[in-house]
């Protein structure tokens, strides 16, 4: 890790911190362009959006995947403050980010956060029509 690594990475620290003063859950990210400038930064807004995947890391890589061509995409970084979850890391991969740096794991998030309870278990079922659903898909590719 190199000291601007470590700026960049105290920077999404600090607007983690940022955010959960203001009554959002303290998560933040930025993302750096290949020339070493901050493209873009965000904090989590699940609670003022009242949407549960309001994440930085998700609203960041969406951005990338609309706004930079797939090499720009390739040579940014995202500095983060807590690794990011499953959903934020397909988003990554899937927007073309070339590297994330993060301050907390997720072993060490889990650590230190207060204890909540589990949300009830989803029930999956599947798969069914196999025909009909995928006609769509063979027609589209």
């Amino acid at each position: 890790m190199t000291p601007d690594d470590e700026a960049f990475l105290r920077r999404a620290v600090d607007l983690a911190d940022r955010a959960g003063a203001s009554g959002e859950r303290p998560f933040a990210s930025l993302l750096v362009g290949p020339d070493g400038t901050v493209l873009i930064e965000d904090h989590n807004t699940v609670v003022s959006d009242s949407d549960v995947t309001a994440h930085p890391e998700l609203k960041l890589a969406r951005w990338a995947a609309r706004e930079l061509t797939p090499d720009v995409a390739a040579g940014t970084t995202m500095y983060t403050s807590c690794q990011p979850c499953p959903m934020c890391a397909t988003a990554i991969g899937v927007s073309g980010l070339g590297r994330v740096v993060y301050a907390l794991s997720s072993e060490q998030f889990a650590a230190v956060r207060p204890a909540t309870p589990a949300p009830p278990p989803v029930r999956y079922e599947g798969p069914a029509l196999f025909d009909e659903a995928r006609r769509p898909i063979e027609d589209h590719y």
